[in-house]
């Protein structure tokens, strides 16, 4: 499938296309002060009892053009820093989409390398076998599973299912280039006309 067509597309595009529930929740944000809009395919990271290996073990694993998203078990611990992003950023990966916070901002500014998280915290996780790679996990309270659709911007995050994602994009872009077409006075008057009637 070629996606190319699809790279204008941004997450408000993707949501008006699917049903409810495939936006991950407001905490998550991106930690450049001028979000990236990225989108690929997920490499999903579970971090469970206070370990980040798995995820950095997946900057390493993941196929280039992926978006690595973690679910973490607590946000005390950061899961990533300065020198996994710049690798991961060596190594192709689009960007992170993280359920839990990362440290080293300062050099993640510098590298310009996206991330999408609920936030900072100075202490590292720990090192051990706990965790998983390439299984189902919940990511701000959505479904996420390796080869699901991840597109992520300053209007948010949203999943679309792998088994959907090639009639998602259609139909967002299909969305997309008919609202371009009309314009503001032709929505004006839609608009009004709708509320009136809900209200009437």
């Amino acid at each position: 499938m070629n996606f190319d067509q699809y790279k204008s597309l941004l997450a408000t595009d993707i949501s008006d296309a699917q049903s409810a529930g495939q936006a991950m929740d407001i905490g998550i944000k991106s930690l450049l002060p001028q979000a990236p809009q990225i989108m690929g395919p997920a490499f999903t990271v579970k971090c469970t009892n206070r370990s980040n290996t798995y995820l950095h073990d997946a900057i390493y694993r993941a196929p280039a053009g992926s978006i690595i998203v973690a679910e973490t078990d607590a946000n005390d611990y950061a899961v990533a820093g300065g020198n996994v992003c710049a690798v991961a950023q060596q190594n192709g990966i689009a960007g992170f989409v993280i359920d839990g916070v990362i440290r080293d901002v300062g050099e993640l500014k510098s590298l310009n390398f996206p991330v999408f998280a609920r936030g900072v915290f100075p202490k590292p996780g720990g090192k051990s076998n706990d965790g998983a790679s390439q299984v189902e996990i919940t990511c701000g309270g959505v479904t996420v599973n390796t080869g699901d659709w991840i597109v992520a911007d300053e209007e948010g995050i949203v999943v679309i299912p792998k088994a959907e994602i090639e009639e998602t994009l259609k139909t967002a872009l299909s969305k997309q280039q008919k609202a371009e077409a009309q314009s503001l006075a032709d929505w004006r008057e839609n608009h009004e006309k709708t509320i009136k009637g809900i209200l009437s």
